[in-house]
């Protein structure tokens, strides 16, 4: 079973930057697209980012622009840049596979707050 564990999350005013990261156990982590989640305060989890396992990379309209994904396979690792944050982007974020056979175990996500 993979492991994913998410880190970088954390408070920033608007207009601010942060990078997350998630890195994957496993040998597997390679053979998949990845995307970033992410899930607010009474809302679902959405898809916010994806890159497929041979790069090709789609966002949401809502981050379009502003964020950034990228993942390394050596380091099993799959990063989203985030900039010109508002405060819209404030949720708890989780990385995963997304695959028609479903999620992994789900991490225990990074907190982004975005506040003045």
């Amino acid at each position: 079973q993979v492991q994913l564990v998410e880190s970088g999350g954390g408070l920033v005013q608007p207009g601010g930057s942060l990078r997350l990261s998630c890195v994957a156990s496993g040998s597997i982590f390679s053979r998949y697209a990845m995307a970033w989640y992410r899930q607010a305060p009474g809302k679902q989890r959405a898809l916010v980012a994806r890159i497929s396992d041979s790069g090709m990379i789609k966002y949401s309209d809502s981050v379009k622009g502003r964020f950034t994904i990228s993942r390394d396979n050596a380091k099993k690792t799959v990063y989203l840049q985030m900039n010109s944050l508002k405060l819209e982007d404030t949720a708890v974020y989780y990385c995963n596979r997304d695959n028609y056979a479903g999620p992994w175990a789900w991490g225990q996500g990074t907190q982004v707050t975005v506040s003045s």
